[in-house]
């Protein structure tokens, strides 16, 4: 027996921590080569920690939901043969992976062919998320994600173990023909169980991000009941403004200076002026937030959307926000953007008229009460008022709309809010100093 180092992986090109979820064995706990240790999470997937050799777990240098940088040591560990250099290491980490299918094989119990002796289950594991390891047992014996649904999960969080896919298997797989029975409610909703041609094509297997971003749309939709407010305001003079002192604005500060900055100085001082829009929903209670955090919906270059946040945006200059607004794009261009990047965002705002729409009606980036979306700057001929009277004139307009959770937000504070923000980029001062 020897002494191991137990690191924190590196678990992706631009992943430099990792979250540690949970500790699957404890110190004075032995295991087999291939074992899952602990279970790691990232801002982009999760991941479990296999042994490398078998061996007792000494010690732990961290707890769980310790944010750790990779390399790092976990844990201290004593296994059958010892780990001397990098290379080896390498060896013994390629080993692992690959005898974990015979370590599996050789533990997995034969499926037993048994008859389920009820036709009732109730759903035990309500994680929907499945460890690859996870899923790659249920592939091999053919249990869909509806059976590992009903599977007793004993992992962290309701998460299920390779243990409890094991147990369930020995015991016959008791699930495998069950089928769900509920007790009628008359006056609930059903959904119709509609067979649709769903075509034929090329399928595209959607990455875990995407899913991801699907579950959170799903999941706002069902949880906000969504209202969409809509305005009009003429961008006129801070069109203007920002043509005349573009090059000016980065000759002197350095920076770019696109509407974006624009918009969140404006955003963050109509958040100041109705404070409840800036809050979050939990339970019975409303939380409305000290600090100002503007999120920004932006794309990344595989097409998914991530929300970079500029962090106390009330309190910085153009110059600052035009400088925040400006790396964080930047990162996320480049696939680099860090965890803190995308977190603590108080109030979203999507520019869809970067991608040539009118106008949208935005999904709520929980656990916000609200987000705003502003529609593509178009000229056009408007009826405007003059000392001369009414004339016409060709103005920029542009459409915002907010929507907003009416369980906390009623018709008069989105309404004023979204005009609000509309009033502050008709007001903007032509004459303003770089």
């Amino acid at each position: 027996m020897s002494k191991f180092e137990l690191k924190m992986p590196k678990m992706g090109e631009s992943i430099t921590e990792g979250t540690i979820i949970n500790w699957l064995i404890s110190k004075g706990d032995s295991f087999d080569e291939g074992d899952i240790i602990l279970e790691v999470a990232t801002d982009k997937v999760d991941n479990e920690v296999p042994a490398p050799a078998s061996g007792t777990l000494v010690e732990t240098l961290f707890q769980a939901k310790d944010v750790v940088p990779v390399g790092e040591v976990l844990a201290i560990l004593e296994v059958v043969e010892e780990i001397k250099s990098t290379n080896k290491t390498k060896a013994s980490s390629s080993e692992a992976q690959k005898p974990q299918k015979e370590v599996k094989a050789a533990k997995r119990p034969k499926p037993v062919q048994q008859a389920s002796t009820s036709n009732s289950f109730s759903v035990s594991n309500s994680n929907t998320f499945f460890s690859p390891l996870v899923l790659e047992i249920a592939k091999e014996q053919h249990i869909s994600f509806e059976e590992l649904a009903r599977i007793p999960a004993t992992g962290h969080e309701g998460r299920l173990r390779k243990s409890d896919v094991f147990q369930y298997i020995e015991e016959g797989r008791p699930y495998k023909f069950a089928q769900p029975v509920a007790e009628k409610d008359p006056t609930a909703y059903r959904i119709p169980q509609l067979q649709f041609d769903k075509g034929k094509g090329k399928v595209i297997e959607m990455d875990r991000m995407r899913q991801m971003i699907a579950d959170h749309m799903v999941y706002s939709k069902h949880t906000s009941p969504h209202v969409t407010a809509y305005v009009e305001a003429d961008m006129t003079n801070m069109v203007n403004w920002r043509n005349a002192n573009k090059v000016a604005f980065q000759e002197k500060h350095g920076e770019r200076l696109t509407f974006t900055p624009l918009f969140v100085e404006a955003v963050a001082k109509a958040v100041k002026d109705f404070p409840n829009i800036n809050a979050s929903v939990d339970g019975n209670n409303i939380i409305v937030k000290e600090d100002i955090n503007i999120g920004m919906a932006t794309a990344l270059p595989s097409g998914n959307l991530i929300v970079p946040v500029v962090k106390n945006a009330d309190t910085k200059d153009l110059k600052t926000i035009a400088s925040n607004v400006n790396e964080l794009a930047g990162k996320a261009r480049e696939n680099k953007l860090a965890g803190d990047d995308i977190k603590g965002s108080t109030f979203t705002i999507s520019n869809v008229g970067t991608f040539g729409s009118v106008m949208g009606t935005p999904i709520i980036n929980q656990p916000e009460v609200a987000i705003l979306a502003l529609g593509i700057i178009k000229k056009r001929p408007e009826v405007i008022t003059t000392k001369k009277g009414d004339e016409i004139a060709i103005r920029s307009m542009m459409y915002l709309s907010l929507s907003f959770d009416h369980r906390v937000v009623d018709g008069f504070l989105g309404g004023s809010f979204v005009r609000r923000v509309a009033d502050y980029f008709e007001q903007f001062d032509i004459n303003r100093k770089i």
